[in-house]
């Protein structure tokens, strides 16, 4: 009787301390990734990964937006569908949306409790942040039925990792003590990336099952040795993208190829949209370059393969059968050498992961500027 109520008294401990851990008594930060698709949302995410570190919160990872359309609101896929979690544990403390809502949430943020954060008021609103008005941000929070019970104004207050003091006034204007968790109505980072958080995609990793299909797909398409990768670009959302280059030269993802001070050049329209034949020339000379065997194209719109098909006659030419753009990005961080577009943050995301992995790696009608050694 004495051994089996030690064992009890045991196991209860055991159970107390592991339920104790699970609150994180440092805070926790949530946040709707609402700004663009998926490129657009992991530059923000590496910024929010690198604010929660700063302030020394835990992440708490939300689902990926997305849009099927024809239906009339967004999509949440659950964080770990396309990345492995414990990977980021390395850097930071993360836990899934699904598992603080279930978990954690009704404890220690009960719906009573509920306080949003936004920089200034939104949408005309002089006493609130609106935090559900809207598409994607209404489907994300009823996502986990989350409603809001009061608004924080944090502004002036920003996201510069590289300001110690911005950092140590939000850790004391708003202490874990009495905001346990930091609820943004938008990524709590600015956009796009910053250089120093680009390195934080070293600690993304692609799930299994993103991993099994790219691996697969290449298996049965390139199984005699090099590719090259290339991404098009050439959506008419692009079109009209690429019209304000001339004003806006350093939109988007430009600063992975021009620098975030322009020092490695400057960006032109042929760069953010490239005709045909600058595509047909650049991937002819890649394949010279690499001997590769195949190209793996990744494209929003229009794949231009059957040019690219009369020009390089030895040469297999493969896409995805059906739409699955981080399948596409798996594949373009595998190939032996990227092409893709300088101005696109889908783009970035495979070059980030390919500089991590010392892959090679060029963009569109665009060549770095060399400086002169002194």
């Amino acid at each position: 009787m004495t051994l089996q109520i030690l064992h009890i008294l045991g196991l209860s401990m055991i159970l107390y301390h592991t339920q104790a851990t699970d609150v994180d008594p440092k805070g926790y930060i949530l946040y709707c990734p609402c700004m663009g698709r998926f490129g657009n949302q992991a530059d923000h995410f590496l910024g929010a990964l690198g604010f929660a570190k700063a302030l020394d919160r835990t992440l708490v990872l939300p689902p990926w937006v997305e849009y099927h359309f024809p239906k009339p609101k967004s999509v949440q896929v659950p964080f770990d569908t396309y990345f492995k979690v414990e990977p980021l544990r390395a850097y930071h403390r993360v836990m899934t949306m699904e598992y603080f809502m279930k978990e954690l949430a009704p404890t220690i943020w009960p719906p009573k409790d509920r306080t949003v954060m936004c920089y200034q008021a939104r949408h005309g609103s002089s006493n609130g942040c609106n935090a559900k008005e809207g598409n994607p941000f209404g489907p994300f929070w009823d996502t986990f039925n989350i409603d809001f019970t009061s608004s924080i104004f944090y502004g002036p207050l920003g996201y510069d990792l590289m300001n110690l003091h911005e950092m140590k006034r939000w850790r004391d204007k708003y202490p874990a003590s009495q905001y346990p968790v930091l609820a943004f109505t938008g990524a709590p980072a600015p956009f796009p990336v910053q250089s120093y958080n680009v390195h934080l995609q070293q600690y993304l990793k692609w799930s299994t099952k993103v991993d099994t299909k790219a691996n697969k797909f290449i298996k049965e398409n390139f199984p005699e040795g090099a590719f090259i990768g290339i991404h098009l670009r050439l959506g008419s959302d692009f079109v009209k993208a690429c019209e304000h280059m001339k004003d806006s030269p350093s939109m988007f993802a430009a600063a992975q190829c021009i620098g975030y001070g322009g020092e490695y050049g400057k960006t032109t329209k042929e760069m953010c949209y490239p005709s045909d034949e600058t595509i047909v020339r650049q991937v002819k000379n890649a394949v010279k370059r690499t001997k590769a065997k195949g190209v793996f194209v990744a494209t929003d719109s229009r794949d231009v393969i059957d040019r690219m098909a009369k020009a390089m006659k030895n040469v297999k030419f493969a896409k995805l059968s059906e739409p699955n753009p981080h399948v596409d990005l798996a594949i373009l961080g595998r190939a032996d050498h990227l092409i893709g577009n300088c101005i696109s943050t889908f783009t970035a995301f495979a070059k980030r992961e390919r500089d991590n992995n010392n892959k090679s790696s060029e963009f569109w009608a665009f060549k770095k500027k060399q400086h002169d050694e002194l």
